[in-house]
């Protein structure tokens, strides 16, 4: 039996919140804004209103 909408939807949250907690320590060791640009975009991506300044 597979998992009920509600548990996946908590599952999403649980993965982006991972995810954006992971490209915020990389943004704060990043060097130049290249790098700061590109976390950027990946973040964007899992998250279209993140503010990672």
């Amino acid at each position: 039996m597979g998992r009920s909408e509600r548990q996946r939807e908590i599952a999403r949250r649980r993965k982006r919140k991972t995810g954006i907690t992971k490209l915020r320590a990389r943004y704060a060791e990043a060097r130049n804004e290249g790098e700061k640009a590109e976390i950027i975009a990946k973040a964007r991506r899992l998250s279209p209103f993140l503010n990672l300044d």
